[in-house]
């Protein structure tokens, strides 16, 4: 028969694990994020089609588009 405590502290414990590790894939994904931007700038100043670099980065739309400087409207395509 097992302690109720002990399959608790169990529980607990692999809750706490997962969480940390969550925690620093959060931090690891953040710290990207400038190499993500700079990937982008170059690939616009490319003339990537940007809706295919905004998938490809796996970054929201608001964000990857507030990235871009503004395109004149006979530059795009």
């Amino acid at each position: 028969m097992e302690i109720p405590e002990h399959a608790q502290a169990a529980a607990l414990q692999r809750l706490a694990d997962l969480g940390e590790e969550r925690a620093k894939l959060l931090q690891r994904a953040k710290d990207l994020l400038p190499q993500i931007q700079e990937a982008a700038l170059e690939a616009d100043r490319l003339g990537a089609q940007r809706s295919r670099a905004q998938k490809l980065s796996k970054i929201s739309p608001a964000t990857f588009y507030k990235w871009l400087p503004e395109r004149r409207s006979e530059d795009r395509g």
